[in-house]
């Protein structure tokens, strides 16, 4: 770490591994500050988004008074990111797929039209507010359905493209959405149970769950099994970014890596379900994910700078709040029918809510929010996970690249 004074302004300079060691204490800070402030805990708001944009307001502070600034290397971002979402591909197994049976290939297919409607109306919004395509895409599919993770990811490649606060707009949406998705999503399904005296299956014998494939074999892993573990992580990142790069130059232009570390994880896991070649742990795998996400928002979101954020702040809020209210009423009138009108329907909605608005915990959490008061319902906790976390990007992924090109590249050229 270094201090300097450049045009009268103090600069703090870090390198590598001290903006590392700061975004690590922002993580600790997001936890205890999350604790004690039962708002944060009861809306399920990421100890990173905590502490990262309380260094935010420290930053802009700093900029607003002229004070001091802080130039970071943020050579670990990343790294961490590709980590994350290689462990989300390491957790799709192909029997799961087969658990879910017809319901899930109909809330897959709902969860995919869903991010082409979200995107739709963002470029729409975005001619009549005169707001610029990649802020208009970041506050629609990317950030709702991706959240902070994808928000983040697109918005590196975005600014590459030539938009300085990308990474900040999709920071900001996916902030909204998560805290949209969880102040929606659970009094949602709870208002369908009640209005239509819902009631959860008692006879069902649907026993499918992700954690019957993901379950801990309880033996003790050897080292060389960790080993082997966290080489198949880095193995996937590595092979992963290559296809990107192949498939960037394909279609002309930047490809998110993480999205082939990925794929490429995804047929990893699934190989070795049939050949063992190793001794795959899916709890070690989660927590690797866990803190791989955790350190790169924390990362990502400590280097954002707010006050670029000022003049797109009312378009990009008139969309984000559009894409809530639009996703409720389809949600309430359409997709609650389109999946049973039964009981899981309700608790489904609230889950749709969750990681069509925000993100895969905010799912489980709205649904959790139903269940414990209405009783269990075992396919929404199957189904809703699986798409959310991975099978939605099937889809999404896709047609959000061809908007991007579409759209983004007429504004560049």
């Amino acid at each position: 770490m270094s201090f300097e004074t450049i045009n009268n302004v103090l600069t703090i300079k870090t390198d590598a591994i001290m903006t590392l060691a700061m975004a690590a204490l922002l993580l600790l800070l997001g936890y205890f500050i999350r604790g004690k402030v039962k708002f944060l805990s009861k809306y399920c708001i990421p100890a990173p988004v905590v502490g990262g944009f309380l260094f935010m307001f420290v930053t802009w502070i700093g900029h607003a008074t002229g004070a001091f600034s802080f130039q970071f290397d943020a050579y670990y971002q990343n790294p961490f990111m590709l980590a994350f979402f290689t462990t989300v591909g390491l957790g799709a197994s192909f029997k799961l797929l087969k658990k879910g049976g017809v319901l899930l290939i109909i809330y897959w297919l709902i969860a995919g039209v869903v991010s082409i409607i979200q995107n739709g109306l963002g470029i729409g919004l975005s001619k009549l507010l005169s707001l610029e395509a990649p802020y208009a895409l970041l506050s629609s599919a990317i950030s709702m359905i991706g959240g902070h993770g994808a928000a983040l990811a697109y918005g590196t490649t975005f600014e590459e493209m030539g938009y300085p606060a990308a990474k900040l707009a999709g920071a900001a949406a996916a902030t909204f959405g998560l805290i949209s998705a969880v102040l929606i999503g659970g009094p949602l399904g709870r208002r369908l149970v009640v209005k239509y005296n819902l009631k959860p299956d008692e006879s069902d014998s649907f026993l499918g769950d992700a954690d019957q494939v993901n379950v801990a074999t309880h033996d003790k892993l050897s080292m060389l099994d960790i080993i082997k573990n966290i080489t198949a992580i880095i193995f996937c990142m590595a092979v992963g970014s290559m296809v990107s790069g192949w498939i960037g130059q394909l279609i002309g232009m930047g490809f998110p890596t993480y999205v082939g570390a990925m794929f490429v994880a995804v047929i990893l896991r699934n190989v070795n379900d049939k050949l063992h070649l190793y001794k795959f742990d899916f709890p070690l795998n989660d927590k690797v994910g866990d803190v791989m996400l955790n350190l790169y928002l924390s990362l990502a979101l400590m280097t954002l700078k707010l006050w670029e954020l000022a003049d797109m702040a009312l378009p990009m809020l008139v969309i984000l709040l559009s894409q809530a209210v639009l996703l409720s009423v389809l949600a309430y009138f359409v997709i609650f029918r389109l999946l049973g009108k039964n009981y899981d329907a309700a608790v489904m909605v609230s889950g749709m809510m969750g990681h069509g608005l925000g993100a895969t915990p905010s799912a489980i959490v709205n649904m959790t929010a139903v269940t414990e008061q209405y009783g269990m319902s075992r396919r929404a906790f199957m189904i809703v996970p699986i798409v959310g976390a991975f099978l939605v990007d099937i889809i999404y992924q896709p047609q959000t690249l061809w908007f991007i090109r579409r759209f983004v590249e007429g504004f560049i050229g």
